[in-house]
């Protein structure tokens, strides 16, 4: 470097002088000494140079501010990552929770078209056997649920049987005082005590008897015009029905006696000064069908014990005629099965 800054003096110089006139009376020897000033050079200055040492205060003041940075940057990106993390987490929280709330929607849509529409309470006391009191509606009084969600029901068809050898009943009837009433639904006879029947070493007591039409029984898929049910009850309180078909024919003296002491009004109860003897009533064949079913009226009480005379009875036409103008229909529809087991005589 010093040899550079000497050449580009001796440059100058020699430009310098190279423009003067020289004198021709002056002798060379006679000329001027000129001396070069050389520049003061730092040794910081020059390139290349080593800077000078630092103290040790110095280098520690240099390393806590590069700790502190370092510290500062490491915050930072540890609140970036904690901001980033918590993003992530917010949006699948939003998004688990829209797809739960799809599936709830999902699921509450599914459920509103599968299920059906809770049925409408049942209108009132009174019962019948059409319309909105009809048959189909029984179950929906809390009271008659069984008449909608039984699985014994009555009636039912009478059909495949099992043919055995049943335990023949023994009727025990004598002629009795008896009372009649229209009750809105069917004629009913009440009978006084000393009634029985006896089977399976249990005795039911006759209680009271009431007519259908048509039979509310069916025998292999064929009905019959009209039916006495017969209804018992034991010391326990479990209820025995004695079904009898009737059939068209000849006229059936029993039932002329109830028929010639019908009440003018409904709800009247007639008590006549004859006696009634329920034996005329049976049929001469005392085979039968048997199973476990209902009441046929509510609140459709089931474990009842049916016994369906297999024989029907004969009534007249005109007798016939005369219940079907208090009660053209009055008979509860054939009920499920539901795999009950129905033993018939062989």
């Amino acid at each position: 470097m010093r040899t550079l800054i000497a050449l580009t003096v001796c440059l100058t110089m020699s430009m310098a002088s190279a423009n003067e006139p020289v004198s021709a009376a002056a002798p060379a020897a006679s000329a001027p000494s000129i001396k070069p000033t050389l520049p003061s050079i730092k040794p910081s200055a020059v390139p290349g140079a080593a800077p000078p040492p630092k103290n040790t205060a110095t280098l520690a003041r240099e390393a806590q501010a590069e700790a502190e940075a370092e510290a500062e940057l490491s915050a930072k990106i540890a609140a970036r990552l904690a901001a980033m993390r918590a993003g992530q987490k917010a949006r699948a929280a939003a998004a688990a929770a829209k797809a739960r709330k799809a599936a709830e929607a999902r699921q509450t849509e599914a459920v509103a078209v599968n299920t059906p529409p809770a049925p409408k309470p049942y209108p009132g006391e009174h019962w019948s056997y059409e319309g909105e009191t009809g048959p189909s509606n029984w179950g929906r009084k809390p009271e008659w649920a069984a008449c909608g969600i039984g699985n014994r029901q009555s009636p039912i068809d009478l059909r495949d049987g099992m043919k055995v050898d049943l335990e023949q009943i023994v009727f025990d009837y004598k002629p009795s005082a008896f009372s009649v009433v229209d009750n809105g639904h069917t004629v009913q006879v009440t009978v006084g005590p000393g009634n029985y029947i006896s089977l399976q070493n249990r005795t039911f007591e006759l209680q009271q008897f009431h007519f259908h039409r048509p039979s509310e029984e069916r025998i292999n898929g064929k009905g019959f015009e009209m039916v006495v049910h017969l209804v018992h009850r034991d010391a326990d309180g479990k209820l025995a029905v004695v079904a009898v078909l009737l059939e068209r024919g000849k006229a059936q003296a029993m039932i002329q006696t109830v028929w010639n002491n019908l009440p003018l009004e409904k709800n009247e109860v007639v008590t006549p000064s004859v006696v009634l003897d329920v034996n005329e009533l049976l049929p001469v064949r005392r085979d039968y069908f048997t199973y476990m079913g209902s009441l046929t009226t509510p609140p459709c009480t089931e474990g009842v014990l049916w016994m369906v005379m297999k024989q029907p009875v004969e009534a007249s036409p005109a007798q016939m005629a005369i219940f079907s103008r208090l009660y053209p229909l009055n008979a509860r529809p054939i009920q499920a099965n539901a795999g009950r087991v129905v033993k018939e005589s062989n």
